[in-house]
């Protein structure tokens, strides 16, 4: 079984940071690709940013130029750097696994984003 721990969400005011950290454990032989996943209640869960195992990067277009993927293979671990926040960033920020086979989700954090 693998687990995914997210971690370094919180409340920032509106032009500020936030570093989001994924670690995947348990028995893992490679992994595809890692990346994030974004939701606000009554609304569907939207991809952010996704990384490939070769280091290929997707984004959503509202977060280009803002948020930067990256992983570290070793430590199957993905981060998302997240610059210039905007209160519409706000929402419940899930990280997704694709391993041979199987595709794991995080539990989520909480981004939130005010003055």
């Amino acid at each position: 079984q693998v687990q995914l721990v997210e971690s370094g969400g919180g409340l920032v005011q509106p032009g500020g940071s936030l570093t989001l950290s994924c670690a995947a454990s348990g028995i893992i032989v490679s992994i595809n690709s890692m990346g994030w996943y974004r939701q606000v209640p009554g609304k569907q869960r939207e991809l952010v940013a996704f990384i490939a195992s070769g280091g290929t990067t997707t984004y959503a277009d509202s977060v280009k130029g803002r948020f930067t993927i990256s992983r570290d293979n070793a430590k199957n671990t993905v981060y998302l750097q997240m610059n210039s926040l905007k209160p519409e960033d706000t929402a419940v920020y899930y990280c997704k696994a694709i391993l041979p086979g199987r595709v794991y989700w995080g539990q989520g954090t909480q981004v939130t984003v005010s003055s």
